[in-house]
């Protein structure tokens, strides 16, 4: 019964603050260009912090925290999957989606929905590499980049990770896993499980 008044509370909550509802609306158009061209447009996410940030500075998540908090999510959120996009693994677009989301949520709930979206596309990296037959080889990949940045750290240069196009197991559109992470960890935070 509590899950049921929780739920009923997220829904209230959309309606009296459109932050989460906005955010819900961002993903859902992020998801579906990602699905369909592998891109998420600039247009989207860059609207998608300025909305965020100034959203924040008028309507603060609580009496202290406001717009920097917001810009602190925001820069957390990028600083986060920049690693990734330097190795190659995600493209740029993922990575200022997620700047995006830390800009809505603020800095606490952009570690969570980072993690949860970490889950997800590790989940769907592993169903996407079932389906297309090619497990070993996304694992070979895996071991690859992880030697690669384990000397890059130990010898101090910048890695340079290029997987050949016949090793690669295809294109995950990651902007999916980011939006259903993030939906996942809001919802389990209003129902109390995060």
């Amino acid at each position: 019964m509590q899950e049921f008044d929780a739920l009923l509370e997220l829904l209230t909550a959309l309606v009296k603050d459109p932050r989460t509802g906005v955010l819900l609306i961002f993903l859902i158009i992020a998801s579906v260009s990602d699905f369909r061209t592998f891109r998420i447009p600039n247009w989207l996410t860059f609207s998608g912090m300025v909305f965020g940030l100034i959203y924040s500075a008028f309507v603060p998540f609580s009496f202290r925290l406001g717009f920097f908090w917001a810009l602190g999510g925001l820069l957390l959120g990028f600083l986060i999957m920049l690693p990734c996009y330097a190795l190659k693994i995600m493209g740029a677009g993922d990575v200022k989606l997620m700047a995006m989301v830390g800009a809505f949520l603020g800095v606490s709930d952009t570690l969570h929905a980072v993690a949860f979206s970490f889950i997800v596309g590790g989940i769907a990296a592993l169903g996407f590499s079932l389906f297309n037959k090619a497990l070993i080889r996304m694992l070979g990949n895996v071991k690859n980049i992880a030697q690669m940045m384990m000397m890059s750290a130990i010898g101090g240069f910048r890695p340079d990770v290029q997987i050949e196009a016949s090793k690669s197991v295809g294109k995950l559109p990651y902007g999916i896993c980011i939006s259903i992470g993030t939906v996942a960890y809001v919802v389990a935070k209003q129902l109390g499980y995060a």
